[in-house]
This record gives structure tokens, sequence and C-alpha cells, in this order.
């Protein structure tokens, strides 16, 4: 596994990548130990995220390596359906996996979703347009938002599609 250490606008996040395609961006502490052996995958990671917070970047290309059960995988592959500048509701991502009553399932997979950012969990709010919980907190969720314009700097509810 490697792993390399990237600052952005939204605070430290660690990058992880195996042989096949990223399989970690989490947020973490400026005092978090990482042992940096980057290599072409992290390095494409960390290009494709900076340009994604300078507005340059609507959508990444890197190539995940996504590890979780069957219905985590298929809730990871709807949030990556989910079009820049958008959001959605755990209802909705439940109804495309075909069984309104999933919602909880969906939500806890979104939480356990491991590649933050490139991923788009921080895409999914409440039913009601509620700012919902958050790994990496919600005001990184609300920053990511307000960046993509899914909400205004000045908004408190969030659009819901």
């Amino acid at each position: 596994m490697k792993q390399l250490l990237m600052d952005s606008p939204v605070g430290n996040l660690l990058l992880e990548a195996d042989e096949q395609g990223i399989t970690l961006v989490q947020f973490v502490q400026k005092s978090a130990v990482v042992t940096t052996t980057s290599n072409s995958l992290l390095n494409q990671c960390k290009q494709e995220l900076n340009e994604y917070f300078f507005e340059k970047r609507m959508f990444f290309t890197v190539p995940l390596s996504l590890r979780g059960t069957d219905f985590q995988l298929r809730v990871w592959e709807q949030l990556q359906a989910i079009p820049y500048g958008t959001t959605t509701s755990y209802a909705k991502i439940a109804e495309q996996l075909g069984d309104p009553k999933v919602i909880r399932a969906a939500a806890s997979a979104n939480g356990k979703n491991p590649v933050a950012i490139i991923v788009p969990c921080h895409r999914v709010i409440g039913a009601q347009g509620d700012l919902t919980g958050y790994a990496g907190g919600l005001d990184k969720k609300e920053w990511l938002l307000k960046h993509e314009g899914a909400i205004h700097q000045n908004q408190l509810s969030f659009f819901n599609n």
C-alpha cells in the first residue's frame, strides 16, 4: 500500500493506493504520521484533487480500487453517478438501488465510503434538504457543496435533486 499526505483547502488528506487504484482519500490531522511512498496513481490523484479544488476539474478519472460488500459497492457506484454541483438524498439512492426500504443501509454504506471527494458522498443530504453527517465534518461537507455550487455562500438550506 502506497501513501501520500496532501494539503488541501479543506485540510490534510491521506491518499492511499494499491496496484489497481486509489483505495483511500481520508481527512486527517496535520500531525498524522504517514510514510510517503508515492507512485503514479497517487500523483495522478493529487493532481486531479488539486484541479478540483482550483475549479479546473468536475469529475475524476483516476482509477479506484474499492473494497466493500456487494451492497456497499453498489451504493458507492450510485454516489459516483451524482453530478457535480448537485445533491441527492438517501431515499433517492435507495430508490435507485431498487428498494426504498434500504434507506438506513444506504446511509450506512455512504458513511463507510473510503474515498472522500472522489466518491462524492458529500453530495448526499437529508430528504428535507438538511445537512447530514460527514466523516470529514459538516464544515467540510458545506465547503465542498458551496465549492461545487450546489449551495450558495449565504444559503442555509440545500438544494435537493
